[in-house]
């Protein structure tokens, strides 16, 4: 919890003042009372009092005060809500290697289910784009708010050659730019926008990861990396084993020099939980929630409360 106007709450200083007042009285009071031997005439000219329900009352109506100037302060809590705008452009590896089973049923569908289900994530209102690479990169699906379109796009998916992962990146930006242009010119300034790619091996062909995070820096997109796959992954090319590891370096190197983040998924569970976490993170964003009115209504309700004790016990209000 934070506070909007912490300085509101010096003033609980004179709330512990108060408190250090009313001891200082009760002192005092038993101080004047021990002064007398007689402790029948005592009894006749000092009232009896309710002893220990009195302080409650008074301690009660102290924490409903400090609580009142709590609220002062503007107490906040930080609440998740859905971003109004935003670009994002998904970028999927569609090599060969993604054929490869170490991750059940494949590397592939695992893929495209964990797919579709981050189309799902995102809130409805950011404009989500699909880019497809391997020997070449290709816009599939141009940003936009029609999940149903992504999502089928992504069922009808195709496999190629080689990996082109720098082209990848230099794609999306291309359909984040024409996107953003598009925009009628009375559009408020270009929404955010963000690469999520996916990819399971080395860049093979095309432009280099180094040129594609010089563009993608430039433009101010940050790229965040998926690896996929595992370390033992094979694939069978006319009956020639040929391994197909993940590069996680070149993965994790493109998110942190990009500002993006970096993920491992290694299983289609650890790849739908990576999907569900970006999507959380792009989809969403924190904001302070004022709370004062929850301290505002305890306060009173404590005020009230050592009112009436006070009240019932000692007929008077302190």
């Amino acid at each position: 919890m934070t506070f909007q106007a912490p300085l509101w709450l010096l003033a609980l200083v004179a709330v512990v003042a108060l408190v250090a007042f009313y001891v200082l009285l009760q002192l005092r009071r038993k101080a004047y009372a021990a002064r007398f031997t007689n402790v029948a005439l005592l009894g006749t000219i000092v009232p009896k009092r309710p002893g220990w329900k009195r302080h409650v009352a008074f301690a009660v109506v102290a924490l409903g005060l400090a609580t009142l100037i709590v609220s002062l302060a503007v107490p906040s809590t930080e609440v998740r809500v859905p971003r109004e705008r935003a670009t994002v452009v998904m970028a999927v590896d569609v090599s060969l290697s993604m054929q490869a089973t170490d991750i059940e049923p494949d590397r592939f569908e695992a893929m495209q289910t964990a797919a579709k289900q981050f189309v799902d994530v995102l809130p409805e209102r950011i404009n989500l784009g699909l880019v497809t690479f391997a020997g070449t990169a290709q816009t599939v699906v141009p940003p936009t708010t029609d999940r149903a379109q992504v999502a089928g796009a992504i069922d009808n998916l195709k496999l190629a050659e080689a990996t082109a992962i720098g082209e990848a990146v230099f794609t999306s930006l291309s359909a984040i730019e024409n996107f953003q242009s598009s925009l009628d010119a009375g559009e408020e300034e270009a929404a955010p926008a963000r690469i999520v790619l996916l990819s399971d091996g080395t860049n093979t062909v095309g432009r280099e990861d180094t040129q594609a995070i010089d563009a993608a820096r430039e433009a101010g997109v940050p790229v965040s990396t998926i690896a996929f796959g595992t370390d033992y992954g094979t694939l069978d090319l006319d009956g020639e084993t040929v391994p197909v590891p993940v590069d996680r370096a070149a993965l994790e190197r493109i998110a942190d020099e990009t500002g993006g983040s970096y993920s491992e998924a290694a299983s289609a569970a650890e790849l739908e939980e990576v999907y569900a976490d970006l999507g959380s993170q792009i989809g969403y964003t924190t904001e302070p929630k004022d709370v004062s009115y929850w301290f505002v209504r305890a306060g009173v309700a404590l005020a009230l409360l050592g009112a009436v004790m006070s009240l019932l016990w000692t007929n008077r209000l302190v």
